[in-house]
């Protein structure tokens, strides 16, 4: 019954699920099925991403200015998603003072808090001290907003183009 259906409508019988009690199957168009199928893997595997372990090394022993300039580092690399491995490079008697580097490093994990998460707290690790903070948006959510702000600043510098150049006409 569901063959002859299928051949009158010159589409095809596909089973759906061989192993159910009765066995279930849907009259459709198969090569149509399969290409929208592909286009979707095609789709998942553009929009997938990967996140990234990107890594902030300080010293010790580090100026207020050169701070700065890793954290907002670091805060990009969070804001797109990436992880960030934050490392303390200890040199000769600083190695006795492992205090002074776990203060060091909670204290960049509270200031880039808004935008990432401590994923494992500060360790010693041969003569480095490691601490990694894991983003508060995936990859992908931090690559769609970016997206979305990307075409909204196209959208408005062609309206103000667009908008100089009706000025210009009057």
């Amino acid at each position: 019954m569901a063959l002859r259906l299928a051949q009158e409508a010159d589409l095809d019988l596909v089973e759906v699920a061989p192993n159910s009690r009765p066995p279930v199957a849907k009259i459709m168009d198969y090569g149509k099925f399969k290409y929208e199928t592909a286009q979707k893997a095609k789709e998942a595997r553009r929009n997938q991403a990967n996140t990234v372990l990107k890594e902030v090394r300080f010293r010790l022993k580090i100026d207020q200015h050169d701070y700065e300039t890793k954290r907002k580092r670091a805060e990009g690399f969070l804001k797109a998603g990436d992880k960030v491995k934050a490392m303390i490079l200890f040199r000769g008697r600083e190695q006795q003072r492992p205090e002074m580097g776990v203060r060091l490093l909670m204290n960049f994990a509270e200031e880039v808090a808004e935008l990432g998460v401590v994923e494992s707290r500060p360790k010693i690790d041969g003569r480095n001290m490691v601490m990694i903070i894991a983003p508060t948006k995936n990859k992908s959510e931090a690559k769609a907003e970016q997206n979305a702000q990307r075409a909204a600043n196209k959208r408005a510098a062609r309206d103000a183009k667009h908008a100089d150049k009706e000025s210009a006409s009057e």
